[in-house]
């Protein structure tokens, strides 16, 4: 179900107009978005797996809607206030309204709650209800989080101690697999195959090999993926970091 902006949303405009850039290149605009979502969960104090819910549910938003027909920003922050209830950390709608406003005017000081306020908090809420709509209520996602702690278990009982301790393997794993929320590659394969490809990228970074045997240590950890997946999933990787650069 698709509405175009109206009503108590179009009051958004007003607070993120001063983020948002118009461009024909929806992926940057979506990256710059992301971007946005991830910086404020940090300022809100939030985990790593509800700014990657709420990363995940723009993504899954906008696979079936138009930029040209929602506010992206008023979209993030619902997506915020969202996977705040989906991952049990409740957030304030006015911690989220006010950090965001903060965001795009550094320095000022918060809204007061005055009629302004109290149409941009609904706008933020009606906007949930649209998201939750368009997904069909399926908010709930599997993050490859908990795979790639496994998977970085695993690979560290393989290596020699100072093979391991001498190259951030495991830290550049996970700033991988955070930045893979930026785009949608994070809603488009397996939690599995992300975190077993964030940890192949970061050891092929760093030149670290594990011992080798009659199978290749990623096929023993994930016996669904291939060569081939696994290069895509890095093609779409290292393009996000193009991305960044152009963001910049």
């Amino acid at each position: 179900m698709q509405a175009p902006l109206s009503g108590h949303m179009a009051e958004t405009s007003e607070l993120v107009g001063a983020g948002l850039v118009d461009s024909s290149n929806e992926i940057k605009t979506h990256f710059r978005i992301c971007r946005f979502i991830i910086e404020t969960g940090v300022k809100l104090s939030m985990r790593s797996v509800p700014v990657a819910t709420a990363c995940a549910l723009y993504h899954k938003f906008f696979q079936s809607a138009s930029l040209e027909v929602y506010e992206p920003y008023l979209v993030a922050m619902s997506c915020i206030y969202l996977a705040g209830k989906v991952e049990e950390q409740h957030l304030r709608t006015r911690d989220i309204i006010n950090v965001c406003h903060r965001y795009f005017r550094p320095g000022s000081d918060p809204l007061e709650l005055n009629g302004k306020f109290w149409e941009l908090r609904d706008s933020v809420v009606q906007c949930e209800l649209l998201i939750l709509r368009q997904l069909n209520f399926q908010v709930s996602f599997e993050h490859p989080h908990k795979y790639l702690l496994h998977y970085l278990l695993s690979v560290r009982s393989l290596l020699n101690r100072h093979a391991w301790s001498r190259t951030p393997i495991a830290e550049t794993a996970w700033a991988l697999l955070k930045d893979c929320y930026h785009g949608p590659v994070c809603v488009r394969h397996r939690p599995q195959h992300l975190a077993l490809t964030a940890l192949y990228l970061a050891m092929h970074t760093y030149g670290v090999q594990v011992p080798s045997g009659e199978r290749e240590w990623w096929q023993v950890l994930c016996e669904d993926i291939t060569r081939g997946q696994i290069e895509d999933i890095m093609a779409e990787l290292l393009q996000l970091y193009d991305m960044e650069a152009k963001c910049t």
